[in-house]
């Protein structure tokens, strides 16, 4: 969500509905030998001493415009509940783009240690009974306005949930292990798998919710429209295209006051009717930032389903073998086989609002097939990584959870539903220990 575009600008010359449709085939696939990588991992920020209680927003806003002093190579965020997100530069390689990042999580650790602060990773906060938002602003209010309208689901995910998205080269234009069909095709099938290997959210309002992903759970619940995908076939641009323009408008901008939150109008419609007034190229790009499916097509594939991980390092784990899986060809083959099998339980419905990643986030690797496919999936990520340049520490830590947790056909998830605090309360902690 931090991917905003800045601000309202004046209306420029207008588009119209074909202008639409060449801008969006041509920008959101661009094709080239995958080479690139990057990550952007958000972090709930607790109280490091009691992290059960809020943190004031005094605190945070002090604390925040001292980390904007701080050289960082990442783009440093804040999200609307007051979450800290790190977006790296794309690295040429895995370890360029560990090392990047890990180094400016230390600096933002520093800066807040001495706040008495920290940085949580878990995809859903497990204690705060009621969304708490931090930002006010224009796209902010006209965001939660808009999600109200599906239920209290929106303002959980805009202000209680955090992830790691793995950002990936959409591939060769000509086809085969690499070439962008299968990659978008992989990364939603793929996408379950990873869902499901490290789902680390059971818990809200300090109870099980009987999903290992309760992060995920928001995000299907806010919408088809809003935080769905396309439908897939032979033509990602095609379908992608599509979907932009049948996609529901979230905000008009104004330069002033509150944002018009229009209903039921899609971008299509607006294009064709020019009411309340006339969109413009930067009202396509606004709206490309507005739609949130678990695969989105920015130039690259930015992958949206994982959750935020344990631990000040965990985040390195579902980065390596996302570009392990992708960028090495034997891996990639490997994957593509061990996951294809899984696309029958989709029922031909886009991601992630089917069968498959609701069993995912429920289930995750309790569910024999997925844990079958993760398995798999983990072991040929393994074996790529020191063909693709991975450090060993990488590596170790690729095997480490591989033993863990995906051979035990177990999460993080599982983890938190059995600490000896209350987690593990209620049928579905009984479930996660048979």
């Amino acid at each position: 969500m931090s991917d905003a575009v800045g601000g309202c600008t004046r209306p420029r010359t207008p588009v119209t509905e074909a202008e639409v449709e060449a801008l969006v085939h041509g920008i959101c696939f661009k094709t080239g030998p995958p080479r690139r990588l990057g990550v952007e991992v958000e972090w709930l920020v607790h109280e490091a001493s009691a992290p059960r209680l809020p943190v004031a927003p005094e605190r945070l806003e002090a604390v925040y415009a001292a980390l904007r002093t701080v050289p960082l190579r990442s783009a440093l965020t804040v999200e609307p509940g007051g979450q800290l997100e790190l977006s790296s530069l794309p690295a040429t390689s895995l370890t360029e783009c560990v090392d990047a990042v890990s180094a400016d999580l230390d600096a933002v650790r520093a800066v807040l240690r001495e706040d008495g602060l920290a940085l949580v990773g878990l995809g859903h906060d497990p204690w705060q009974p009621t969304p708490r938002r931090f930002l006010r602003q224009p796209r902010y209010d006209a965001m939660e306005a808009c999600l109200d309208r599906t239920g209290p689901a929106g303002r959980f995910m805009m202000c209680t949930s955090a992830s790691v998205q793995v950002c990936l080269d959409a591939g060769h234009e000509e086809p085969g292990p690499l070439g962008h069909v299968r990659r978008w095709w992989l990364a939603h099938h793929l996408g379950a798998v990873l869902l499901a290997a490290f789902a680390n959210s059971p818990l809200a309002g300090d109870r099980p919710t009987g999903w290992r992903s309760t992060r995920q759970l928001r995000w299907t619940q806010i919408g088809a429209g809003r935080a769905g995908g396309p439908p897939l076939d032979s033509d990602p641009r095609a379908a992608w295209t599509r979907h932009v323009l049948d996609s529901p408008v979230m905000c008009v901008r104004r330069e002033a006051g509150p944002w018009e939150v229009p209903e039921d109008l899609t971008f299509r419609e607006w294009t064709r009717g020019r009411s309340p007034r006339p969109p413009t190229r930067e009202d396509l790009d606004y709206h490309l930032t507005t739609l949130f499916p678990p695969v989105r097509p920015r130039g690259h594939l930015e992958l949206r389903m994982i959750d935020a991980q344990p631990g000040e390092d965990g985040w390195i784990v579902p980065l390596a073998v996302t570009a392990a899986l992708f960028d090495d060809p034997e891996a990639t083959e490997t994957a593509y086989r061990a996951v294809k099998p899984l696309a029958e339980r989709t029922l031909g419905l886009p991601a992630p609002h089917n069968p498959l990643y609701q069993d995912a986030a429920r289930l995750a690797l309790a569910d024999p097939e997925l844990r079958e496919a993760a398995t798999t999936c983990f072991t040929a990520a393994l074996a790529a990584l020191p063909r693709i340049g991975a450090a060993p520490a990488i590596t170790e830590a690729v095997a480490g959870y591989l033993e863990r947790y995906v051979l035990r056909g177990r999460c993080p998830a599982d983890d938190l539903l059995e600490m000896p605090d209350g987690a593990s309360r209620g049928p579905y902690g009984r479930e996660t220990r048979t």
